[in-house]
């Protein structure tokens, strides 16, 4: 077996944005959001995964899956690689907007149903040791969580280190499979545990996808290495132009070098 790697944004929405096998994102969300009993999401009916931007100038695939489920609840799934300035303001525009857009003007606030953003993170995003972390909205001093509709869920890829025979829980065992499915060549046993999981697997598999589909997903991961490719660009030229100021205000290279990570030829070459 050979196994994609699920942080490619085709392979992300073959496994979770497919209508006709949602078992992957049932099983996903109730892991992420650690929803038990009869909280647990049973049936799921996707939006359009291929969103046009909300906001001009942004990349059409940001969003990656949208759902509702059997309740009424909305779910928002995005997989994010690079962080991007105002990515904490804008998950929480996205949330609210969603929350907000079930009801139109004039109707009711109790039809309005919980919204939750699930945001698996190719770096690390808290302050927490932890990789997994849920944000609710709970009263400072006492920590009553009165406001319940709106949460957001990180799964912090960086900060995962737990060694396959290491898995516990249902978040850990679908945090390996995001991360290092692409290692793989075998279905480790405990996916057979999960239905979700054990389709994800088998979805997965290269073996089982289409010459098309190959081909998308080829292309998908030279437009992501164009994109990191900028955004190093971009940070090296800013590098360069902050050690050409220093260089100006007759600061030691030796101290260029430790403010900037460049080179000693290449500050000797400004």
């Amino acid at each position: 077996m050979q196994f994609v790697d699920i942080k490619n944004d085709i392979a992300f929405r073959k496994i979770f944005g497919n209508e006709q096998k949602s078992a992957p994102l049932i099983s996903f969300l109730n892991a992420a959001l650690e929803l038990e009993g009869d909280k647990r999401v049973v049936s799921v009916t996707l939006s359009n995964p291929n969103l046009f931007p909300r906001i001009a100038g942004e990349k059409a695939s940001i969003l990656d899956v949208r759902a509702t489920d059997q309740a009424g609840r909305k779910f928002v799934v995005e997989m994010q690689v690079a962080e991007k300035d105002g990515f904490d303001k804008r998950v929480q525009y996205y949330l609210s907007r969603d929350y907000s857009m079930q009801i139109n003007r004039g109707e009711d606030y109790p039809l309005l149903n919980p919204a939750y953003f699930i945001g698996i993170l190719d770096f690390e995003f808290s302050k927490s040791k932890h990789y997994h972390t849920r944000h609710l909205l709970l009263d400072k001093a006492s920590n009553e969580h009165l406001l319940k509709d709106i949460e957001f869920s990180f799964v912090e890829l960086p900060k995962f280190l737990l060694e396959l025979n290491e898995l516990a829980s249902p978040i850990d065992k679908w945090t390996y499979f995001i991360k290092h499915a692409d290692e793989l060549t075998f279905i480790p046993d405990y996916a057979n545990e999960d239905e979700g999981l054990k389709i994800a697997f088998i979805e997965a598999d290269k073996h089982n996808w289409s010459k098309d589909d190959l081909i998308a997903y080829d292309n998908a991961s030279i437009a992501e290495q164009d994109e990191r490719g900028k955004i190093t660009a971009a940070e090296r030229k800013g590098k360069i132009d902050t050690a050409k100021e220093l260089r100006k205000l007759g600061v030691a290279s030796s101290i260029i070098k430790q403010a900037t990570g460049l080179y000693d030829e290449e500050i000797e070459s400004l």
